[in-house]
């Protein structure tokens, strides 16, 4: 292995002949890829360098992962410093990953320089491409660069550009959105909405996360919104003008871009005293009373991110993000105690309320793609009889959680005896509706393992399940 003084394989010059200086942010391994190229080598060749403790990182189809970053040892660190012809102390400063430790490093005995590989993601967060652009105009030459980049800093204002994740098997690193200004216009708006945060003592990546969870929700159930029209003229125009057949896969892609002037909106609307004191109302202040269809709260956040129509919406969308975030204030108001785990934190993201991310939602939809049945769609696969069974199902046991609302008050024991009934009765609905669903898409083709893997049932409970309809004649 070559140390910080061995001329660099393949007879090129020896190392320090050329300065390639980091960009903020970037990680050490599109660092040594830009070096490789400034030094006309392959990346592997100048990856040579270094002992490597393990093998980069790859996606589930075989393709090397662009977030893939690197971790080095001391004298790894000083080889890197060498041949890029930068101080240690700069690097230090521009990437995040160059002061990680790794267990598999050893502390550089003999001064071998080691590397290890690692996803970018465990290490400093959600990675991005930069502008290949910016890139150009810095260097001269327009580059792939891979930077740590959080989501609220994703557009290029000099070249329209929204720089997508690097975490995903898909060639695209960036979307055009020149002919959507309120995209830039949010991201400059979300400066103030962060000091704000700040002022609050409120941390702003919680507050950003907590209003992309609500908005990202908001999305999967906008195809049922007769009246939405914003979100998807934004996204065609980031699709190249028509998402046309592939409308599944750019839905997923345009996501965040498409969003993310509501996800300020909503950000900036959760920190504000007046959006909480009608929260406090809607509640019934000092008379506690489930939270109404119509409420001031909700309708006015409707109104705030362009939708004035989206309140009634809003507020019966129950055990989402926002009703946690509603629930915390008004817990807050009223000096009670919060669910283990989270309290009173206005702010806690639940798990479960995540959104999927980009590359999550392109796997699953290429195996929904590749799997039996699913290039059919599940109206046309599956019997109206047999939907409206679901549809019926689905709605009644709706209705048991909808009157729990307000059922922990009163005496114990009626408090009691409503809520197991409602939730027995629920639990058995719900239960039928999967066995149902399942049977249905076991009709259309699915493969019976995956189908039991989805909702958690033994495979043979759904299969004779299966087998008992289709003796019935259903």
């Amino acid at each position: 292995m070559a140390d910080a003084d061995r001329t660099v394989q393949g007879g090129s010059p020896p190392p320090g002949i050329f300065r390639v200086v980091p960009f903020a942010g970037e990680t050490t391994a599109s660092l040594i890829c830009r070096t490789a190229d400034r030094y006309g080598l392959e990346a592997k060749t100048l990856r040579s360098c270094w002992k490597w403790r393990n093998y980069p990182p790859r996606h589930e189809g075989g393709g090397a992962r662009a977030d893939a970053d690197i971790l080095l040892n001391t004298p790894g660190r000083q080889v890197l410093a060498a041949v890029c012809g930068v101080k240690e102390y700069v690097l230090a400063q521009a990437l995040p990953s160059w002061g990680q430790e790794d267990a598999k490093l050893s502390d550089g005995k003999g001064g071998v320089p080691a590397a290890a590989w690692r996803i970018g993601g465990a290490i400093a967060g959600p990675a991005a491409f930069g502008c290949r652009l910016c890139a150009a105009r810095r260097t001269g030459t327009p580059v792939r660069v891979v930077l740590y980049t959080p989501r609220w800093e994703r557009v290029c204002v000099r070249h329209g550009r929204w720089l997508l994740d690097a975490d995903a098997d898909q060639p695209l690193e960036h979307l055009d959105v020149r002919d959507l200004p309120e995209v830039a216009a949010a991201q400059r708006r979300w400066a103030g909405v962060a000091q704000r945060a700040a002022r609050t003592r409120a941390e702003p990546e919680r507050v950003f996360a907590l209003a992309h969870a609500v908005v990202a929700r908001w999305w999967e159930q906008a195809l049922h919104w007769e009246r939405e029209a914003i979100w998807p003229q934004r996204l065609h125009q980031v699709a190249g003008g028509n998402a046309g057949t592939e409308l599944e896969r750019w839905r997923i892609v345009g996501r965040d871009a498409v969003v993310f002037p509501e996800v300020v909106a909503v950000a900036d609307a959760l920190l504000d005293p007046v959006m909480a004191e009608l929260v406090w109302r809607d509640s019934g202040a000092g008379r506690p009373r489930p939270l109404p269809a119509d409420g001031s709260f909700c309708r006015r956040l409707g109104e705030r991110v362009g939708r004035g129509w989206l309140g009634p919406l809003a507020a019966t969308d129950y055990g989402g993000p926002l009703t946690s975030w509603m629930g915390a204030i008004i817990r807050i108001r009223r000096g009670a105690g919060g669910p283990p785990g989270y309290g009173n934190d206005p702010w806690w993201l639940r798990q479960e309320h995540q959104p999927v991310t980009m590359a999550g939602q392109l796997r699953v939809l290429s195996k929904e793609r590749s799997a039996p049945g699913s290039g059919t769609t599940w109206r046309s696969a599956v019997p109206a009889e047999q939907r409206a069974l679901i549809t019926s199902l689905v709605n009644d046991a709706e209705e048991q959680l909808t009157q729990l609302r307000g059922a922990q008050y009163g005496k114990t024991a009626d408090a009691a005896q409503q809520l197991l009934g409602n939730l027995g009765h629920a639990a058995t609905l719900i239960e039928q509706a999967v066995r149902e669903t399942a049977a249905g898409a076991l009709t259309a083709g699915m493969a019976l393992e995956d189908l039991a893997r989805w909702a958690r049932l033994p495979a043979d409970v759904l299969a004779d399940h299966h087998n008992e309809q289709q003796a019935s004649g259903r």
